[in-house]
């Protein structure tokens, strides 16, 4: 918890709520557009992830650089963020690391972040597909 925050449970709650408006804010985003663009390309999802990374740093920028708003931070940076799209997450983690000038482990995060994520997806469909062979549908 953040110097200067609120109770616990202010906290958890300000989180949950959040998570739930970005939940529901990223599910109708992604539904808009594929009804809207079709399904050949993610556009939802690619709106999702941009406009949660712009919208990520102008929060960072607001409630941990120019003003220290620890609610606010719950509220949107962890709750909303978090379940809106964690790709902000990540892109402001990258950030971060190559403004610390923390070179080596910057690009070993952002290049292997999507590696690794990729590759689990495919292990996680192989698994899945492995643990229930022999299961029919």
């Amino acid at each position: 918890m953040s110097a200067g925050s609120d109770s616990l449970p202010l906290t958890v709650l300000l989180i949950s709520l959040g998570a739930v408006l970005g939940a529901w804010s990223r599910y109708y985003v992604t539904r808009f557009c594929s009804r809207r663009f079709g399904l050949d390309f993610p556009v939802g999802t690619l709106l999702v992830n941009l406009s949660g990374s712009l919208l990520m740093g102008m929060a960072a920028g607001l409630f941990r650089i120019r003003f220290s708003l620890p609610n606010l931070d719950h509220l949107f940076m962890v709750g909303f963020f978090g379940s809106y799209t964690t790709f902000s997450t990540y892109a402001l983690d990258v950030y971060s690391l190559f403004r610390r000038k923390a070179i080596a482990p910057a690009l070993l995060f952002w290049l292997g972040s999507p590696l690794a994520g990729f590759l689990c997806v495919e292990l996680g469909i192989v698994l899945a597909l492995w643990l229930t062979r022999g299961i029919s549908s």
